[in-house]
């Protein structure tokens, strides 16, 4: 069955991860194929990964579809196939693409004439343009190892003529035991041998590799003709010989050139051994003068070498020598031209004697050796080249006139052929050195006239005198005019440019000053700097250079400052102070830009914020670690100015404490001015920061708005808070309410949310008006800068420019621009001491139809249980009792875990989902544990069809398989680990996790202690982040209190793991189902 293998095809199988993973395996040279059979279809071959070798197949099953296989644990987790057969198919797509590609033709031979005078002429002319101008992959793994018998293996190697291109090496193999045998089909040995697969030569010997082996040295230049054999696909194959066209392999790195048991045969004879050698070539070139007028080239010894261009060599009988590409090209050509003439001598006419002895005779000594006859020597003129380079301008034109004088021989370069000499004298002439001023002369001047050349525009002309003549100088003496001297302003200018902010205005100005031009003609200078001019015209006539460093110094200011030219009206500047901002980065301005007093001042404050003077509330409940305290002398310090900025900590450092100590040290002015201050965040997180703010700052009094919209608008017009806080949902709705009022500070947490500028939320959070702002995200950026830039119109607009010329900017200057107003720290820069564990809770609100459910079963079970209690008492229905606050917990994390036919989802669950997806951006790994093994299941249907990979654990995995997980997920394989709280709450070392979610309350909070144990334990690098999910206003709310005052529970209650509830008293019960009126 044969199927149709492309790219497409290959992405479809492998996903776009895989692919692109497997596309660098490719490209980069980690890949072998070592089995391509495209009938079948079967693909195999080796993959690189790391340090590790992988082994992968991919082949079209019975059932006719496409299957694979690999040694690297990941290929089982998915549908999808992994890289390394990725990059296996790949690899096979190329060797297909090789096959279908055509062999080039020869190019047609250049043909000597057969008349004798032509062909002299014509192959005098040739040698000219001959010396004119211009003119690791992984080896496959072979199973020819170990103690098996070793075999004897011998290589010959003769040179093959290939067309016009010049030699290949044919190869004959031998191998056996005593006796060698010829392998009259090498590519099939090659190609069996590769597969490690038996090879029958006669019928007296079959080499078989499970029990024969070679020397080292043999078996490298098997595995090299194999790669060969497998990457280039291009062999000849007949009378046992065929010669691998290995182009670009140099003789140097070619180990069958170097092996011990190569043999040669070339022009007839044999040699046992291939030589290397770095003598000279037996070539002998003879330069004299002939008898009836003219010179010679007497050639002797050319026909005794071969050049091996496909390898970088040449071959002269049983030696090697290696060579660069130009060298085996002239030895190939000049052998096949004298051999097409018939001739060992050139003939050269006298006009031609020059340029063979610039040109031929020192690429002839690459050769071999070269004499010049004493007759010729005596003939040769040897003087220094002295060129002469004269400039004027007439007519706002510059004009040039170029000679070359040798002594008292002058040569002008405009002459085509210059002028003749007398046969008695040869001119050894500089052409490297003319060469290199023609070049420069060529690129520079728009034409040529009869006299010279000319140029003809002020560009051209300054372009010329600026940087064209500075590298003439070093290779030949100016002469110019006083008009053309006068052409540039003379001797050094020194710009500068003068900062400062006014205090009173808040304005930023910029004053400029350059020396020797006067003010009036300052701002048309900035003007052609702002327009990216290379240079001003003075009034005078003379051109101004704006290319040294101090005038770059102040277009890099212009340009952070994003200062267009019509702006630039006269030699200061007044701007608002945010673009002095800009200046904040710490990298040397040079001296062109001087910064003012005032302006340093406000610079080193918002680099060093932790320098500023602002004490931690001491009505804080809490005790700041010390770079909770440096983020909130930051938002302190970024206040006292004014702007916004972005905490964008990693999560779990404690962002919203630092937050909230920023908002108790200005809740005097919030009840002085009357202006609460706002907090938006999602609607999953409101019930948390109510509970922060409690649990902080007890001073600050705080207010949920959510409810109906009549709660809300009544909230909202009394605003008797000190901060409000509301949902991203809940601001776009009632922006018609946050709109009539002027808040004191906005808290925009999980800033995120408004990453994308477009949409009602973002420009809702945009619209709120308030003195003070800042966002709150460990994910500043998702998907691009742009959501980076919308966050950043939220809390400081102006900052940064419009869309499109924000797209232009690059990366660098964004980031310089920020920086100093977004804070971030990682948990591995701030916690330097053994990880800690950061235990937070996160409530939800019950979703309108699961509350309903729950509301109903809460009103049953408390009538219930009344009854009971009075009847009976608490002892005699105590499982029954817990049986109900049982159905209740199952309710608060998803109705569906009982309830028939329920199609809803669940507030917990959906904010699950999210934590996931955020823990994914930031490159956390997730432990997932609940006590109900049918939630688990839900979590696990879900995050499959979400394409979140992970490992399941509960009471069903054996415990051969539970150490095995636990090592495969702390090796780095897979993003998450559903565990049951019951069968791994215990017993498990998961330190391959950074982030444990307890989906679910335990009674005995010593039991969810050890379940986050099994991450934040001896072994754990990183920071370990314990999250506690609780729906709000309902029996987890009231279990997690209880948690709180009985924290002995230990003791108090059983041991962790036990499901027995003895120690839950009837007092406790009360309280959970609210029977006491609370």
């Amino acid at each position: 069955m044969k199927m149709n293998l492309t790219n497409d095809l290959v992405k479809q199988l492998c996903g776009r991860l895989s692919y692109e993973r497997g596309t660098a395996y490719f490209r980069s040279g980690k890949t072998v194929l070592t089995v391509y059979d495209p009938e079948t279809p079967l693909y195999e071959g080796t993959v690189l990964g790391g340090k590790t070798e992988y082994r992968a197949s991919v082949r079209i099953g019975p059932n006719g579809r496409w299957a694979a296989e690999c040694t690297c644990p990941s290929l089982g987790s998915y549908d999808l196939f992994c890289s390394h057969a990725a990059a296996v198919l790949l690899s096979a797509l190329d060797v297909r693409k090789a096959e279908k590609t055509p062999a080039s033709q020869p190019e047609p031979e250049e043909r000597l004439s057969c008349e004798p005078e032509r062909l002299e002429s014509e192959l005098s002319e040739r040698v000219l343009r001959l010396f004119g101008p211009g003119g690791g992959l992984k080896e496959p793994v072979l199973r020819l190892f170990d103690e098996r018998e070793v075999l004897g293996l011998e290589w010959t190697l003769s040179p093959v003529p290939s067309g016009n291109r010049g030699y290949l090496f044919g190869i004959a193999m031998k191998l056996g035991r005593n006796r060698l045998y010829p392998v009259s089909k090498i590519r099939e040995f090659l190609d069996l041998a590769g597969r490690g697969e038996a090879v029958e030569l006669n019928r007296h010997f079959v080499y078989d590799p499970g029990i024969h082996v070679f020397a080292p040295e043999d078996e490298a230049v098997l595995r090299e003709l194999i790669r060969i054999r497998e990457n280039e696909w291009l062999y000849r194959e007949a009378s046992g010989l065929f010669g691998p066209a290995a182009r670009g392999q140099a003789a140097e790195r070619t180990l069958l050139l170097r092996s011990p048991s190569v043999r040669t045969e070339h022009d007839g004879e044999a040699y046992d051994r291939l030589e290397r050698s770095d003598e000279p070539l037996p070539v002998r070139f003879e330069f004299d003068q002939a008898t009836g007028g003219g010179f010679g080239l007497q050639i002797e010894g050319l026909e005794r070498v071969t050049a091996m261009e496909a390898y970088g060599c040449i071959l002269q009988g049983g030696k090697l020598r290696a060579a660069s590409p130009e060298v085996c090209r002239r030895v190939a050509e000049l052998k096949r031209w004298v051999a097409d003439a018939g001739v060992r001598r050139i003939p050269i006419r006298a006009d031609e004697a020059e340029a063979y002895v610039e040109r031929v005779l020192p690429g002839l000594m690459e050769l071999g050796s070269v004499n010049v006859s004493p007759s010729v020597a005596d003939k040769m003129v040897r003087t220094p080249l002295q060129a002469k380079l004269y400039l004027d301008r007439v007519k706002d034109r510059l004009l040039a006139g170029l000679e070359f004088r040798y002594g008292d021989i002058v040569i002008d370069p405009s002459e085509a052929s210059g002028r003749r000499r007398a046969e008695s004298r040869i001119l050894v002439r500089d052409g490297e050195k003319e060469r290199a001023i023609l070049a420069l002369m060529d690129q520079s001047f728009v034409a040529k006239t009869e006299g010279g050349y000319l140029i003809d525009g002020e560009d051209n002309e300054y372009e010329f005198l600026t940087q064209v003549v500075p590298r003439l100088e070093k290779l030949l003496r100016i002469y110019a005019t006083s008009a053309v001297k006068e052409r540039l302003h003379p001797g050094p200018v020194h710009p500068r440019v003068t900062v400062e902010v006014d205090e009173r205005t808040d304005w930023l100005e910029l004053s400029f000053d350059i020396d020797g031009i006067p003010d009036s003609a300052v701002r048309n200078v900035l003007r052609s700097l702002a327009d990216k001019r290379k240079y001003y015209r003075l009034p005078n006539g003379a051109l101004l250079p704006l290319e040294n460093e101090r005038f770059r110094e102040i277009v890099r200011l212009l340009n952070e400052f994003g200062i267009r030219g019509k702006e630039l009206t006269g030699s200061s500047l007044r701007l608002p102070a945010v673009r002095g901002l800009l200046l904040t980065d710490t990298g040397d301005r040079g001296s062109a830009v001087v910064l003012g007093k005032s302006l340093r001042k406000l610079i080193e404050s918002l680099r060093n914020p932790d320098h500023s003077e602002f004490p931690v509330p001491e009505r804080l409940h809490a005790e700041l670690r010390d770079y909770q305290k440096y983020g909130f002398q930051w938002m302190k310090t970024l206040a006292r100015y004014g702007f916004g900025g972005i905490l964008a900590d990693d999560m779990g450092l404690g962002k919203t404490v630092q937050s909230i100590a920023y908002l108790l040290s200005a809740l005097p002015d919030i009840r002085a001015e009357g202006r609460p201050a706002l907090v938006v965040c999602p609607a999953s997180l409101l019930y948390n920061w109510r509970n922060e703010l409690g649990r902080f700052a007890p001073d600050i009094r705080a207010i949920v708005a959510d409810g109906e919209r009549e709660r809300r608008v009544s909230l909202l017009t009394r605003l008797d808070a000190d901060v409000i806080i509301t949902s991203y949902p809940l601001l776009r709705r009632d922006l018609d309410l946050y709109g009539k009022t002027e808040f004191h500070t906005i808290l925009l947490d999980e800033a995120q949310t408004i990453k994308n500028h477009a949409t009602q939320t973002a420009r809702a959070a945009k619209a709120i008006r308030s003195s003070y702002r800042f966002a709150l995200t460990g994910t500043p950026v998702e998907n691009s800068l742009d959501d980076l830039r919308s966050i950043f119109e939220a809390v400081f607009p102006g900052l940064l420019p419009g869309r499109k010329e924000f797209a232009e900017l690059p990366r660098e200057a964004v980031a310089k621009r920020i920086r100093p107003f977004v804070l971030r720290r990682l948990k591995a820069d701030v916690l330097r001491e053994l990880p800690e564990k950061i235990e937070t809770l996160q409530a939800s609100e019950l979703l309108p139809e699961q509350k309903k459910l729950y509301v109903a079963h809460l009103a049953k079970l408390q009538q219930e249980t009344l009854k009971h209690l009075s009847v009976d008492g608490w002892k005699r229905h105590k499982m029954r009792i817990i049986a109900g606050l049982t159905r209740l917990r199952q309710l608060c994390c998803h109705p569906a875990l009982f309830v028939e036919g329920y199609d809803g989802s669940s507030g917990k669950f959906e904010q699950l989902l999210e934590l996931v997806e955020e823990c994914r951006s930031a490159g956390k790994r997730m432990l997932v544990f609940s006590q109900f093994t049918e939630m688990l299941g839900l979590i696990r249907r879900e995050l499959g069809y979400r394409g979140v990979s992970f490992f399941y654990l509960d009471g069903q995995t054996s415990a051969s398989e539970r150490i095995e997980l636990s090592a495969r997920f702390n090796e780095g394989e897979r993003e998450a680990f559903l565990v049951s709280l019951k069968a791994g709450g215990t017993g498990l070392n998961l330190t391959g996790a950074d982030t444990v979610i307890l989906y679910d309350l335990w009674w005995n909070p010593a039991v969810e202690q050890q379940a986050a144990d099994r991450a934040h334990r001896i072994g754990q690098k990183k920071v370990v982040q314990v999250i506690r999910l609780v729906a709000q206003g309902t029996v987890e709310d009231k279990m997690y209190e209880l948690q709180r005052r009985k924290s002995n529970l230990l003791d108090e209650v059983v041991q962790a793991g036990s499901e027995s509830l003895s120690a839950l008293s009837e007092q406790d019960v009360r309280e959970l189902l609210s029977l006491d009126g609370s």
